[in-house]
């Protein structure tokens, strides 16, 4: 899980295991600590971002640190977001082969400090989505 700021900021959460609410909530708590501001967060419709545990997470008060909006059904062309998967992808670890999840999450938190040493790559993601900073 990552997001984006349009200050050249990158956060992210990895685990060996699917994601569920509970991870996204984690990761809303993390990036209200690693951001240090309230937050606009864009997001898909994935059940994960729309579960019991973010709606209990709301209401008991993490609502005003953060306002929440939805991307357009299945629009990933939109979200900046995305172009840092495709980074990864194409670009860190492109030719990768690991022998195992535990050397390919080394390699994943390697090729995540490189891009964060690059904030102007991290503001180009937004442009390549078509958005203006």
């Amino acid at each position: 899980m990552s997001g984006v700021t349009t200050t050249g900021k990158l956060a992210t959460l990895t685990r060996q295991h699917s994601l569920s609410g509970n991870e996204s909530v984690l990761f809303l708590r993390q990036a209200i600590n690693y951001f240090g501001c309230r937050l606009l967060v864009i997001w898909d419709g994935g059940t994960i971002h729309r579960s019991q545990d973010v709606k209990q997470f709301l209401a008991a008060g993490g609502a005003p640190q953060i306002h929440l909006e939805r991307f357009p059904a299945y629009a990933p062309e939109l979200n900046p977001d995305e172009c840092v998967w495709h980074h990864l992808k194409d670009v860190e670890l492109r030719n990768l082969c690991c022998n195992d999840l535990v050397h390919l999450n080394q390699e994943l938190d390697l090729a995540f400090r490189r891009i964060r040493r690059r904030p102007d790559l991290i503001r180009s993601f937004f442009g390549q989505a078509g958005l203006s900073l």
